[in-house]
C-alpha cells in the first residue's frame, strides 16, 4: 500500500514534472478518427460513432471505479495494459492521478498521451453534498451555441408555386446544447436542433415544439445499490452488440485489434443529432450483490416511416433515419410510427470471468410491409421482433476471449466470437468468427460486420499489430467474409475478401509519418442493360501516405496524399486527393488551414478525407470529379470560460455546371460554408 509520504511526494511530482508531457488541454480527436475511421465507407454512420467518441471525451472514464470493458471501450490499450492497469489498481489501492500510469508496465508515452484525455481520476470533494448542490458546483458544465449555413440558394429554397419539393424553412442551421456531468457521479443535458430548410414552429399536431428536433437525459450513477438510473434519451451496449450495440462499434480500420471486441458497458446518455438509433425512456441497473447486475429499460419513441393506405389497413413500407423534414412529403412522414422498446439483461462477473443474458422486444404501432425486391425477401415485417441472447467473456493474463449467440423468436440466429492476445509486450492479435443468418432481425445491435446490419453473413477476421520499438509500428488486418443470400447490387450468393496494411512510423514528438494500404473485394451486379442478374466481384483499392510535422513552437503542418483505383467489368477506373495542411497553435487562438486538390474519374473512386471543425462537430466529407476544397478554420478563447469558433470552407470543381441533385441543386461550380460556434462554461 502507499504511504503517506510516498502520497504526497507521488502528487507533487505529478503535478509539476508529468502536467509538461502530457498538458491537459483540448484533444484533438483528428488523429484518433484517422486511426479508427481510417477506411471510410458511405454505408456506415461515421457522424454517431465519431459524436460518440467526443461524448466520452466530455465525460471522462473514472480510472479508480472503471471496469476493464470501459477502458477498452476507448480503443487505446491493448489487452497486456488493460491487465497491467488493473493489477496495479488491486495491488495498490486507488490513483492519486492520472499521471500515476507512467509507473504501470507497459504504459508508453505516447499510450498516457492518447489516454489522459479520456479518462480522470476523481476526488472526493462533492460527495456530501446533495444532487443539486453537485450540479451547481460542478466545473464541467456548457452551452454550446453554433450557426451554419451554405452561402448559394438550393433548388429548394427558390419558391416554386408548382412545385411540393420547396423547403418550408431557412437554409439556417441551428443547434443548441446544454451539458453537465461528473464521472461516475450524474450527467445531464438537453440539445435543440434545426437542420437547414426545417422551421421553428409550435405544433402539436406534428408533435414538434420548437425544434426540429429535441432530445434530454438525466443520469445518477453509483448510488448504493443503483448502479445507473438513466431518463430521457440512451444507448445500450450489452454483450457484443449482437441485440443491444450502443453505436459504439466502429467497425474495420487501421486500429485493427482493440475495436474488434465491443464493451459491456451498459447504459450511456445519447447526445447525438442523428434522429434515429437510440432510446427515450427509462433504463435502470442496479447492483443487488457484488457479482451480479440486473438492468431494464422501457422506451416510447415515434420514428419518421412512409405509411401505404390500402382499402383495410394502414401499412407501413420503409421507416426513414434521416430525420429531414424540409418538404411537404418529409413533413408527412414526420413521427408517425409508435416504436416501443423493453428490455432486461442479467450480468455476472466474478473475477475474469463475465456472463449474461439479454432479452429484448420491439413493437410497432404500424406493421412493416415492404415493398418485394430480390434481395430484401429476408427483412423484418410484422409489427413484434423479440431477441434473446447469451454472452460469455473471459479474461486470462494479456488475453480475453469473447462471445454471444443470439436468436431472433421465430426467425433466424447469430454467433460471434473471438479472442484478443498481447501475445509479447510488442505483438497483439485479434481473432474473430462470425455467422449471422440472413433471416436474424435486430434494430439495435452493432456487432462486426461487413453489411450495414449483421445478417446474411459468415466470416473470419484476423487483426495484429507489432511495435518494434516505439518508433515503428505494423499493423493490419484480413478478413474473409461470405454472403449468404442476395444483397443489396449482390443478386447472388458470393464471397470476399479485405485486408489493410499500414506501417507508422514516428522518431520524434515531431514526427508523425505513416502509410497505408487497402483492399476489398465484393460482389456488383452487372447494369441492367448488359445483364439482368450478371454479376462479378469488384475490387476497390485505397493507398495513403501521410506526415505530421511540428517543428516546435506555435506551427505545424500535415501533408496527405491518397490514391485509388476500381476494377469492375474488365475496366478500372483511378481517383486521388493531396491534402496540405498549415495549423498555428497560439496561447488564446488557433488557426487551422487546408487547401486540397482531388481528381476521381467516378463515384467509386470518392476521396474521403477527415477535417478539422468546430468543437464536437464532424466533419468527414468526400469529393469526386475535379476541383479544389480549402478551409479556414479559427478558435478564440476570450476567457477561461467563453471560447468562439469560425470555420469557412469551400468547394470549386472543373468542369460542371451545378453541384448536387434534386432539391439541393446549387447552380454554378462552387459552394460555400461558414459556421460559427460559441461555448460558454459556468
Amino acid at each position: 500500500m502507499k504511504t503517506p509520504v510516498a502520497i504526497f511526494l507521488f502528487s507533487l511530482l505529478a503535478s509539476s514534472l508529468w502536467a509538461q508531457e502530457y498538458p491537459a488541454k483540448e484533444y484533438d480527436l483528428e488523429r484518433l478518427s484517422e486511426e479508427i475511421f481510417a477506411v471510410q465507407d458511405q454505408d456506415i454512420d461515421y457522424e454517431m460513432l465519431y459524436e460518440n467518441l467526443a461524448q466520452l471525451l466530455s465525460n471522462p472514464i473514472d480510472l479508480n471505479t472503471a471496469t476493464a470493458d470501459q477502458l477498452r471501450s476507448l480503443y487505446i490499450l491493448n489487452e497486456f495494459q488493460v491487465h497491467g492497469f488493473m493489477a496495479y489498481r488491486d495491488e495498490n489501492g486507488p490513483l492519486l492521478s492520472v499521471y500515476e500510469l507512467q509507473v504501470i508496465d507497459g504504459f508508453d508515452e505516447n499510450t498516457i498521451s492518447s489516454l489522459v484525455p479520456f479518462v480522470t481520476v476523481r476526488d472526493g470533494e462533492g460527495g456530501m453534498r446533495s444532487l443539486p448542490g453537485r450540479i451547481r458546483n460542478e466545473q464541467n458544465n456548457y452551452l454550446l451555441m453554433r450557426y451554419g449555413r451554405t452561402l448559394e440558394d438550393r433548388k429548394g429554397f427558390l419558391y416554386d408555386p408548382s412545385s411540393s419539393t420547396n423547403y418550408k424553412g431557412s437554409a439556417d442551421r441551428v443547434y443548441l446544447r446544454f451539458r453537465t456531468a461528473r464521472a461516475g457521479d450524474f450527467s445531464l443535458g438537453a440539445t435543440l436542433e434545426k437542420d437547414a430548410g426545417e422551421t421553428l414552429s409550435w405544433s402539436p399536431r406534428r408533435k414538434q415544439y420548437g425544434f426540429d428536433y429535441n432530445s434530454f437525459h438525466i443520469q445518477v450513477l453509483n448510488k448504493g445499490i443503483f448502479k445507473n438510473i438513466s431518463i430521457g434519451d440512451f444507448q445500450a451496449q450489452f454483450g457484443q452488440g449482437l441485440v443491444l450495440g450502443g453505436g459504439f462499434g466502429v467497425g474495420k480500420g487501421s486500429e485493427s485489434v482493440t475495436t474488434t471486441r465491443r464493451g459491456n458497458i451498459g447504459f450511456l446518455p445519447y447526445t447525438s443529432l442523428n434522429e434515429s438509433g437510440y432510446f427515450r425512456g427509462i433504463a435502470v441497473s442496479l447492483q443487488p450483490v457484488k457479482k451480479l447486475i440486473l438492468s431494464a429499460f422501457a422506451s416510447y419513441n415515434r420514428l419518421d416511416g412512409t405509411i401505404d393506405n390500402d382499402s383495410t389497413n394502414r401499412l407501413l413500407s420503409s421507416i426513414s433515419p434521416t430525420g429531414l423534414h424540409r418538404t411537404d412529403n418529409e413533413l408527412l412522414k414526420r413521427k408517425n410510427v409508435l416504436e416501443t422498446n423493453y428490455g432486461a439483461t442479467i450480468g455476472y462477473r466474478h473475477k475474469s470471468l463475465e456472463w449474461g443474458t439479454i432479452l429484448h422486444q420491439t413493437r410497432y404501432g404500424i406493421p412493416i410491409v415492404r415493398n418485394p425486391t430480390l434481395y430484401n425477401q429476408f427483412y423484418f415485417q410484422g409489427t413484434t421482433n423479440t431477441n434473446a441472447s447469451i454472452y460469455l467473456n473471459y479474461a486470462w493474463n494479456n488475453m480475453v476471449v469473447f462471445s454471444e449467440v443470439a436468436h431472433t423468436w421465430g426467425q433466424g440466429s447469430a454467433l460471434v466470437a473471438g479472442v484478443l492476445a498481447s501475445l509479447t509486450a510488442h505483438f497483439d492479435m485479434a481473432l474473430l468468427y462470425r455467422n449471422y443468418q440472413k433471416d436474424f432481425q435486430s434494430f439495435y445491435g452493432n456487432a462486426l460486420s461487413e453489411n450495414t446490419v449483421a445478417q446474411n453473413e459468415s466470416g473470419q477476421y484476423l487483426g495484429w499489430k507489432y511495435k518494434f520499438d516505439k518508433r515503428h509500428i505494423l499493423a493490419g488486418y484480413v478478413d474473409m467474409f461470405r454472403f449468404p443470400w442476395l444483397r443489396y447490387r449482390g443478386y447472388a450468393p458470393s464471397d470476399g475478401h479485405e485486408w489493410l496494411v499500414r506501417y507508422t512510423y514516428q522518431p520524434t514528438k515531431t514526427i508523425f509519418f505513416y502509410v497505408q494500404a487497402r483492399e476489398e473485394s465484393k460482389v456488383r451486379n452487372y447494369d441492367e442493360t448488359i445483364s439482368l442478374y450478371g454479376h462479378e466481384n469488384a475490387l476497390k483499392r485505397n493507398f495513403w501516405v501521410n506526415l505530421d510535422y511540428k517543428p516546435g513552437g506555435h506551427f505545424s503542418t500535415k501533408s496527405r496524399a491518397q490514391f485509388s483505383t476500381y476494377t469492375f467489368e474488365n475496366t478500372s477506373t483511378t481517383g486521388f486527393a493531396l491534402v496540405q495542411d498549415l495549423n498555428f497553435d497560439f496561447k488564446r487562438m488557433g488557426i487551422s488551414l487546408r487547401y486540397a486538390l482531388f481528381d476521381t474519374d467516378d463515384f467509386d473512386n470518392r476521396q474521403y478525407v477527415y477535417e478539422r471543425d468546430v468543437w464536437l462537430a464532424y466533419s468527414f466529407p468526400f469529393f469526386n470529379g475535379t476541383g479544389v476544397r480549402c478551409y479556414v478554420l479559427a478558435q478564440y478563447k476570450i476567457d477561461k470560460n467563453i471560447d468562439i469558433w469560425v470555420k469557412w470552407s469551400r468547394v470549386q470543381y472543373e468542369g460542371r455546371e451545378t453541384i448536387g441533385s434534386g432539391s439541393e441543386t446549387i447552380e454554378g461550380n462552387s459552394m460555400n460554408d461558414i459556421k460559427l460556434q460559441a461555448r460558454i462554461r459556468f
